[in-house]
């Protein structure tokens, strides 16, 4: 465990020895204050119509966290893969992967210690949005436990994604061919519940239950269902399996 954490840290550290740490953060924080700042005036502006009727009740976490959370999800498409394209791509390309190869270190650590470095960027990016969660708890009374639930949700999600971009860099020396690559399975990914809309019951279920973001629904509501968390955890286990088959792949071919 203390090589994985080691490997964790290092590469952690290495995204921001580079631009690419403080871009991707950086723009994660800017795109989620502007979702934040739009449905929040939105929100607003909907209470004020609302009590013009009278008191009502209005859900802060329903009307203005779930939409900030579904809206900021899709900026992992794009983010991720400037993450997870040189985690290995970048190590075939400079010849750093056969220091690593023949390092005492097993497969499953090289690829948990990738893997765990990659999420906690996303967690630090996670940890930038709490400043405006912050001013929800200054202004207002939302429920901390869907916050928590939606958070967890987002860090579940993006490691499913990590996991399968981690895969696509061990297969490719090219840092872009990686991205673009990792780009568009995640594109599959986020679609694929569309081929069961008009289609027959069976099919719909089929897909629904394949699909990515619709286990991610509940996590925004506030519930964590054990058949989300199974299908989450499955998902990046097989991601991670493949990882490691292909970096043993590479270990006999070097």
């Amino acid at each position: 465990m203390s090589n994985v954490l080691a490997l964790a840290g290092k590469e952690l550290r290495s995204y921001f020895a580079s631009p690419i740490g403080y871009v991707v953060v950086g723009l994660f924080a800017f795109i989620f204050g502007w979702f934040f700042y739009t449905i929040l005036a939105f929100f607003l502006r909907s209470s004020l119509q609302m009590g013009q009727f009278g008191p009502q009740s209005v859900n802060v976490n329903q009307m203005m966290i779930r939409p900030v959370v579904l809206n900021a999800s899709v900026i992992l498409l794009f983010v991720l893969p400037l993450i997870t394209m040189r985690t290995f791509a970048e190590e075939k390309r400079s010849g750093t992967i056969e220091l690593l190869l023949t390092s005492p270190i097993t497969d499953w650590q090289l690829v948990l210690g990738k893997f765990f470095g990659a999420l906690g960027l996303v967690a630090i990016m996670l940890a930038v949005t709490l400043v405006n969660i912050a001013l929800l708890f200054l202004y207002g009374n939302p429920e901390w436990t869907q916050i928590a639930t939606s958070y967890l949700g987002f860090l579940l999600l993006a490691g499913c994604f990590i996991a399968v971009g981690l895969f696509i860099s061990t297969l490719t020396k090219n840092q872009i061919v990686a991205a673009f690559g990792t780009f568009a399975t995640f594109l599959m990914l986020w679609v694929v519940n569309w081929i069961g809309e008009g289609s027959g019951p069976v099919l719909q279920a089929v897909v629904s239950a394949l699909s990515i973001t619709d286990h991610f629904e509940d996590f925004t509501k506030g519930v964590i269902d054990t058949k989300h968390l199974v299908y989450y955890f499955s998902f990046i286990a097989f991601g991670l399996f493949l990882t490691a088959k292909s970096i043993d792949a590479e270990r006999w071919k070097g």
